[in-house]
């Protein structure tokens, strides 16, 4: 497995990058999304006493089957980045790499996180981070406190197989989440076809 520095990971975040973003922006092509899931039924959670961590598959196979506010709110945030994760990949010597939205939470006073140690195994590999798209100035700090919140993109060499089962680990903490959720998410993705071919988004959620 390729070991990435971690100074490597990291694409500048804050004033200066969003100046750069927001000079030149990427044009987001309207689409609308026929799901009802919302963010939370995607996420998978690991936590200790310190930190919670949550993890979102950012792949349109599954990210289509949310609600469309909450749909075009993770396309535009993929979209406002995409020169940061095409420059990512592109250095990697990836084309379409896996991406995930991780959020780390604070649970005590001056915790501490390692943004490299977030694994996603799969059968009898290990994908690690090629690359980290911090959202927020907080995150290079690697530092939380109580209640506060840290938030960035995460590339993987490879889509992550959001149709099958995956695990999450950070350190000690596993979690297997993602096998649970199949159903959910096979149950969903008929009825958004069947909403598609009506030509009716749902807007119950």
């Amino acid at each position: 497995m390729r070991s990435h520095p971690l100074s490597a990971l990291f694409i500048l975040c804050g004033p200066v990058a969003a100046a750069a973003q927001s000079a030149q922006p990427t044009p987001i092509t309207t689409t609308v999304s026929y799901g009802t899931l919302n963010q939370n039924d995607l996420a998978i959670r690991v936590r200790n006493e310190d930190v919670e961590i949550r993890f979102v598959p950012l792949d349109p196979k599954v990210t289509r089957l949310l609600a469309n506010d909450a749909f075009q709110s993770l396309r535009s945030l993929v979209e406002t980045r995409r020169r940061s994760i095409d420059s990512v990949a592109s250095k990697a010597g990836v084309t379409e790499p896996g991406l995930a939205l991780v959020s780390f939470f604070g649970l005590r006073s001056e915790t501490r996180f390692d943004p490299q140690t977030l694994t996603v195994r799969l059968r009898n590999r290990a994908l690690q981070p090629l690359g980290i798209i911090p959202i927020n100035a907080r995150f290079t700090t690697q530092q939380l406190d109580q209640r506060e919140q840290a938030s960035a993109i995460y590339l993987f060499e490879e889509d992550l197989p959001v149709d099958d089962s995956f695990s999450l680990s950070y350190g000690a903490l596993v979690s297997e989440d993602w096998q649970t959720k199949q159903s959910l998410i096979d149950r969903e993705r008929a009825r958004v076809s069947a909403r598609t071919r009506a030509g009716r988004p749902d807007t119950t959620r």
